[in-house]
């Protein structure tokens, strides 16, 4: 008997084999989608994840060329161009930033050698006034090391002062960081130095700022002046003192008198004035020769001081002439005082080699009064009384009176007018020529014309005997009309000239003042055939500036016909450097007196230096007169001189031949 038994498990237990089967069956799927999954954003995120790390560690070592690639489609592909915007930005800033920095580098460079190059002392401060740099130049001048300097306050090693009373200034330094603006130092101001000595400076302090426009520090530029000051006050004296003597001169007494007057109409003080001339100096100068002449005035001029009281001004008026203004002087008190310095010269024996001679003294002395307030009237009188004296017997004071005017006018203005005018009517004016030579390659020797006057005896009387006369009585400019129209005839009549030649024509100051003597010239010139180009006419400094406005004018118009023009005696007066560029000139003739000792006076030789590189400047030619060695030749060659005249070059000669001939 077969019996068959079929188990069945409980429901339960079947669904629970059916869940955990199920479960593990998910679970596979699962985990075989997951390992798809990976495979798949392995290759679609990390790999380009891992690229752009990649390219971003070859960029922050340096590689600035990389880039992300931005030819996916995806996100990756726009996130790519993203970044690489922003990294082609960044490198663009970084090159520009170099740009910069180079730049910056080269303007700091450039600055530097500026700095250690140029003539100027700069001093930079920070906002408390304490030095951050110093250029070699203001180490130099300040007698302090940058070294030592650094992190100071500028008052610890240099301080300002005013040169003439030493009279402490404030620091500038300080005043600019307060105000916030420029400050400069006072004229005539000195720089105490670190090792205490004192040097002129001019000085100016300016503000640095920031972006913000705030004070953040100073610049302060120091200049040495020592030398401009030192050639300042040696054209002051050069200006106002007599070379030869050491006191002033005409133009300083007239000036001194011109204060005197002042006093008189606004005070009513009285003053006086005496006019010496010494009564054997032509004896002296002729005999023994004008080294004679000249030792003779230098040691008057020290009796003279000596006989003078304390405010009185002692000036050399001209040749053997002296004046001597008398403040605050009556009349009586006046001639005492001229009556002291008579005697003085009367007793004074001058010694020269074996000779000796007696010197006597005409003085003429005037009152100052508000009945005579005017320069001409004061120095007319007191030149009339001083030629009282001398016509009553010389060597004695007289006090001017108004008949003494007579007698000048009898004696001395119709003696020398009928002289100079017999002498133009009789044609005993005599031309001389002096040459005029070139010192740089390419010029041409030209002339300079002189005018000498002969006695009734045949002698020649020498230009500063008569010149001055003609000048005083109004007769210069008939002397300059008849030395022009011979000079012209002269010319027409060379057969052959020399176009590259050209003459010069001196021009006194009362012919600038003859309205007449423009319209002379030019018919002069069309009726003789002149090449006006040939032409240049001479003018004194003191003449062109004395007649500015018509002396302008004059030589305006000539200009336009061709003529040149050339000023003399240029250098004389402080403002020769101010008026030049107002005047319409062609050459300047640099002052005999600082061509003469150049060779040993440095300050002569700076002058001429000076004088010829400023015309070169202005596209003038210099000339150099009183040139007497080759030494000072060989100098106005190296400095550049266009043309030289003097004794070693030429004496001046009788224009016998044509003039210009070739």
């Amino acid at each position: 008997h077969i019996e068959l038994k079929v188990y069945s498990p409980g429901l339960a237990n079947v669904i629970a084999d059916m869940r955990r089967n199920m479960l593990i069956g998910t679970g596979s799927l699962i985990f075989l989608f997951g390992l798809v999954l990976q495979q798949i954003l392995q290759r679609l995120l990390s790999k380009p994840f891992l690229a752009m790390v990649s390219s971003a560690e070859r960029f922050a070592q340096g590689d600035k060329h990389v880039r992300f690639n931005e030819q996916r489609s995806d996100e990756f592909g726009y996130l790519a161009k993203f970044i690489n915007r922003a990294l082609d930005t960044m490198v663009q800033h970084q090159y520009d930033l170099e740009l910069s920095r180079y730049a910056l580098f080269e303007e700091k460079e450039r600055a530097e050698v500026t700095l250690q190059s140029i003539m100027d002392g700069v001093v930079t401060l920070d906002g408390s006034g304490r030095v951050t740099y110093m250029n070699p130049v203001a180490e130099r001048l300040c007698a302090c090391s940058l070294a030592d300097a650094l992190q100071n306050d500028l008052s610890h090693f240099i301080n300002f002062e005013l040169e003439d009373n030493n009279k402490r200034l404030p620091n500038p330094v300080i005043s600019v960081l307060q105000d916030n603006m420029v400050v400069e130092l006072p004229p005539h101001s000195a720089m105490v130095r670190a090792d205490d000595s004192r040097i002129p400076v001019e000085a100016s302090a300016a503000p640095m700022h920031d972006d913000d426009g705030q004070v953040i520090g100073a610049v302060l530029v120091l200049q040495d002046v020592s030398q401009s000051r030192r050639l300042t006050r040696q054209l002051s004296y050069q200006a106002s003192h007599d070379a030869l003597t050491g006191l002033y001169n005409r133009r300083m007494f007239e000036e001194y008198l011109q204060t005197a007057l002042v006093t008189v109409e606004e005070e009513n003080r009285r003053h006086a004035m005496c006019y010496i001339d010494l009564d054997q100096f032509k004896i002296v100068n002729d005999t023994c020769g004008h080294m004679a002449g000249d030792e003779l005035l230098r040691q008057l001029s020290v009796l003279l001081q000596e006989c003078v009281r304390g405010g009185d001004v002692l000036a050399r008026l001209g040749g053997d002439e002296f004046g001597v203004l008398l403040e605050n002087c009556p009349l009586p008190r006046a001639v005492q005082v001229a009556e002291k310095i008579r005697q003085r010269v009367k007793d004074y024996r001058f010694a020269w080699q074996d000779k000796s001679f007696e010197i006597g003294a005409s003085i003429g002395v005037v009152g100052i009064s508000a009945d005579n307030v005017n320069i001409a009237s004061i120095m007319s009188a007191a030149d009339v009384a001083c030629y009282a004296a001398k016509d009553m017997g010389r060597n004695r004071v007289h006090v001017y009176e108004p008949s003494d005017a007579m007698l000048a006018e009898r004696h001395g203005q119709m003696h020398w007018a009928a002289r100079i005018v017999q002498a133009l009517e009789n044609q005993r004016m005599v031309l001389f020529q002096q040459p005029i030579i070139g010192l740089t390659p390419g010029s041409h020797e030209h002339c300079e014309i002189l005018v000498r006057m002969r006695d009734e005896q045949g002698g020649f009387i020498p230009p500063n005997a008569f010149i001055p006369a003609a000048e005083r009585y109004n007769l210069m400019s008939r002397v300059d009309r008849w030395v022009i129209e011979n000079v012209f005839r002269n010319m027409s009549s060379a057969c052959h000239v020399q176009h590259d030649k050209m003459v010069a024509i001196n021009l006194s100051g009362n012919s600038l003042a003859d309205d007449e003597l423009l319209a002379f010239i030019r018919q002069a010139g069309h009726e003789y055939g002149i090449d006006f180009q040939q032409i240049c006419f001479e003018i004194t400094e003191t003449a062109a500036i004395s007649n500015l406005s018509k002396a302008t004018h004059f030589m305006t118009e000539l200009r336009q016909e061709g003529c040149r023009f050339a000023l003399d005696d240029f250098g004389s007066g402080l403002s020769s450097f101010g008026y030049l560029k107002n005047l319409p000139v062609d050459f300047v003739k640099i002052d005999g007196s600082f061509v003469r000792d150049m060779a040993s006076d440095p300050i002569d030789r700076a002058m001429v230096e000076a004088i010829t590189r400023v015309a070169h400047v202005m596209q003038i030619q210099a000339i150099a007169e009183w040139v007497e060695d080759e030494t000072t030749l060989q100098i106005l060659r190296d400095m550049g001189v266009d043309f030289a005249q003097g004794y070693h070059l030429g004496m001046p000669r009788e224009v016998a031949e044509k003039l210009l001939a070739d």
